[in-house]
């Protein structure tokens, strides 16, 4: 049996999981995702979001609504008359109307083990927080952020030096392979929805630009996991003084090394070792504006920024 579905999604993180609907044989009638968005160094292209181009090379329908608020909106997708829609970083919030629409509603993916990190951000909250473990499920989409039933599940580790990129790639294909099993065993009548427990709700509010500067005053740990949280994008970061000038740098990439110690932001030997107000950490990567990412020994030996030198 092949299920007529909508897709809803918009970034690199759901193109997987439109890939592994397709080739699992169902019927993909349309694909709904973010419109096309100025982008280029002054922002005169219109750039298709990674599942539109997707889409599009597969021949399929893309339809890019600014909002699914209005009736004429409910009424086309109504008209679409789907099994279900497949949504996973879609980038809107989706009415009762659309929730309703199709014969078994409308199941998400969602990138932690809920109801811990509901919300826009799961996958840095987790890194930032220093959870050990973390996961995807697709769930019944509900009213409610991140509030559905919960009908498959898989758990992941997350390592001493994951970033919230390597974690990220991890768990987009872990759980693209989960909608083949999901939406076979919707098919035959074999998926258990699991309510969500009311202890343990976290929301993963989305990542404010003010979070991003690192203050070196703050324990070395919680800046290690700052660091690996938001690399690759946006990246934290901090200033070093230049001859023109303060220059901005990112830190992608870093160790936390509790047994060293030294005052907040001043470099403590020759290999980008920075005191913290609790440890140390060591970058390893990092990327000053304009430039390209670079370990710590190139940076050191462009920046030239050496022992006893102050980051800011």
């Amino acid at each position: 049996m092949t299920l007529r579905l909508a897709f809803m999604g918009t970034p690199d993180f759901a193109a997987p999981s439109l890939t592994e609907i397709i080739t699992a044989g169902h019927d993909v009638a349309c694909v709904y995702t973010q419109p096309p968005r100025p982008a280029g160094r002054r922002g005169r292209e219109m750039t298709k979001s990674p599942v539109h181009e997707l889409a599009e090379g597969f021949g399929i329908e893309v339809r890019t609504p600014d909002s699914l608020k209005s009736e004429e909106e409910q009424a086309r997708f109504a008209a679409l008359e789907l099994d279900a829609a497949c949504v996973v970083a879609y980038g809107q919030i989706l009415p009762p109307a659309i929730l309703e629409a199709p014969e078994f509603g409308c199941l998400n993916l969602h990138a932690s083990l809920l109801p811990r990190w509901r919300g826009a951000a799961p996958i840095q909250r987790a890194i930032m927080a220093g959870d050990a473990m973390t996961g995807v499920q697709i769930m019944q989409m509900a009213e409610g952020l991140d509030t559905g039933d919960i009908l498959l599940s898989e758990t992941a580790r997350i390592y001493p030096f994951e970033t919230a990129g390597s974690l990220h790639d991890r768990l987009m294909e872990t759980g693209s392979h989960m909608w083949p099993r999901a939406l076979a065993a919707l098919e035959r009548g074999g998926l258990t929805a699991t309510p969500q427990g009311e202890d343990g709700v976290t929301y993963a509010r989305k990542i404010e630009k003010a979070e991003a500067r690192i203050d070196w005053t703050r324990p070395g740990e919680e800046i290690d996991r700052l660091i690996r949280g938001l690399s690759p994008f946006p990246g934290a970061w901090f200033e070093i003084e230049t001859a023109k000038g303060k220059a901005r740098v990112k830190a992608l990439q870093s160790k936390y090394e509790p047994e060293e110690s030294g005052a907040p932001g001043e470099v403590l030997d020759t290999a980008l070792l920075v005191g913290t107000g609790e440890g140390a950490v060591r970058l390893t990567r990092l990327q000053r504006e304009g430039r390209p990412v670079m370990d710590a020994e190139d940076f050191l030996r462009g920046a030239q920024t050496g022992k006893g030198e102050r980051l800011l």
